[in-house]
């Protein structure tokens, strides 16, 4: 009996040995295999949150990159009338007194070289195929002469920008390496606010000498938020998650992902009172990256469907004032000179309904249906003028990457109508207040009192006012004219759209 026990015991210890080997080999093999495809397979729900966020550093961070650019600017030196102070709000010294200095500085110095001045640059990005590309922001490798890549392992590359688009924010940088991590793509159309989310990046890049990526957890707080005019400058950010999931400087260009390490959105900007971290971050949709990735790795060109127009979105008091039974619509803000949208008869205070047989109720349906058609083509856009439906006959022309609009400021300040104070606009006060505006003409909104009519209408300080019910105001004689007897709510268009200033309420 003693020695069957003693049989079974070693029978069963073999197999526990063997067993023990056998679990321990699968492991490995899968630790190697997750070094190639950084995709967490454990489904969350069976995991707590702390272990899911360990999990999806040790996976997704591995294909997380630090991106550091340097570029070299000419700073002239030499040369009359090339010392100069910077002298705030365009104060000048009286005349002649620069040069003579100038000419001082040049016979006791001589005139020196030319510099050459370093800018440096941080972001990050993630690896998106193991051929070496690198997916990351367009503003990360902008006029870059030198990309360094530095990999979560501490191997660093030269990097060459095999494509960028500077609208949709978004580059592809190419790395000769190999054995590289490879981020695995989510579905960002399926989000959910609420949803945890982890940032990847490394903020403040190689300031901190260490090459593994930084993660910060948190959630999903939006989806679909839209950047203004001045955040956004000339790229497309209207269609961005917004997360609460710490996102710094140096961390653009770096993956959100979900917690199946799944990269979910392009990291892209923060929205800060002090330039530090406050909560809301952005990040591009990675659906939306996913066919402008293909195409710069290929080698192609974004182009752009564009009509040539400024619009902006209706609001109840719009809506009444142009007839409509509802918001759902897009102004016409300013129809751009010998664009597809002019040359097709479209008029300023036109309201856009349809496009291509598609409806647009909003800005940002109208730039996606927009953008997405090829230029050249030929569609019809619905639009309602004088509460009429009109059909017009426009060829889609392709998007340029710069385009002149009229965005204006001004001089001599006037009355106050409805709340409003404003200036003369002309050549000399956009030189004093350094805009660069084509059309000089218009009245300059200078102040705004609080509680006033035009203040609830929305309209702000640095405001150009151009028309004021379809009437056009190309100096203060004729904003004076149009004001000084006008009575009832007042249509005002300005370079950056249209705004109802209601008149005084009746008294009964």
């Amino acid at each position: 009996m003693t020695a069957r026990k003693i049989f079974w015991g070693f029978v069963l210890l073999v197999i526990g040995l063997v067993s023990g080997i056998t679990l321990a080999a699968r492991f490995d093999w899968l630790a190697t295999a997750q070094s190639q495809n950084v995709k967490l397979e454990v489904k969350p729900e069976t995991i707590n949150m702390e272990d899911a966020v360990v999990n999806v550093a040790n996976t997704a961070g591995k294909a997380v990159v630090s991106v550091s650019t340097e570029h070299v600017a000419k700073v002239k030196r030499g040369g009359p009338r090339s010392y100069r102070f910077n002298r705030p709000f365009g104060n000048q010294p009286p005349f002649g007194q620069d040069d003579q200095f100038n000419r001082f500085f040049d016979d006791f110095f001589g005139q020196m070289p030319d510099m050459d001045y370093k800018q440096v640059g941080v972001g990050s990005g993630v690896i998106v195929d193991a051929a070496g590309y690198v997916l990351t922001n367009e503003h990360v490798v902008n006029s870059a002469d030198k990309i360094t890549v530095r990999l979560s392992d501490g191997r660093e590359f030269v990097g060459e920008v095999k494509g960028k688009d500077m609208r949709s924010d978004l580059a592809i940088i190419k790395i000769d390496a190999k054995n590289l991590p490879v981020a695995v793509l989510g579905n960002s159309d399926n989000l959910k606010i609420g949803q945890w989310a982890v940032a990847i990046g490394n903020p403040f890049g190689f300031a901190v000498q260490n090459p593994e990526p930084t993660v910060t957890a948190g959630v999903i707080s939006a989806l679909h938020r839209t950047l203004g005019v001045a955040l956004a400058r000339d790229r497309d950010y209207n269609d961005l998650i917004q997360t609460d999931a710490a996102i710094n400087p140096g961390n653009s260009g770096g993956p959100l992902v979900n917690l199946r390490g799944e990269v979910i959105g392009i990291n892209v900007a923060i929205y800060s009172t002090t330039g530090g971290y406050q909560g809301v971050g952005f990040a591009i949709p990675i659906n939306s990256a996913k066919s402008i990735m293909s195409r710069l790795i290929a080698g192609k060109k974004i182009v752009y469907g564009w009509l040539g127009v400024t619009v902006q979105n209706l609001n109840d008091d719009l809506a009444k004032y142009f007839g409509l039974v509802d918001k759902n619509g897009v102004l016409v803000a300013k129809v751009l000179e010998d664009g597809p949208a002019q040359k097709a008869g479209m008029k300023e205070s036109d309201v856009i309904k349809q496009v291509d047989g598609k409806a647009v109720n909003s800005v940002k349906e109208l730039l996606n249906v927009v953008g997405k058609i090829e230029s050249g083509k030929a569609i019809k856009v619905v639009v309602v003028r004088d509460k009429k439906e009109i059909s017009l006959n426009v060829v889609v022309g392709e998007r340029p990457e710069k385009i002149e609009e009229s965005e204006d400021s001004s001089e001599s300040a006037q009355g106050n109508w409805r709340g409003l104070e404003v200036q003369e606009f002309n050549a000399e006060t956009a030189r004093r207040f350094r805009l660069d505006i084509k059309e000089k003409t218009g009245v300059l909104v200078v102040n705004v009192e609080s509680g006033s009519p035009a203040d609830d209408a929305g309209i702000t300080a640095g405001e150009i006012i151009v028309e004021l019910n379809k009437q056009p105001v190309k100096n203060l004689a004729d904003y004076e004219k149009i004001t000084s007897s006008f009575k009832g709510d007042c249509l005002v268009r300005t370079t950056h759209g249209y705004f109802i200033i209601k008149g005084e309420e009746k008294k009964q």
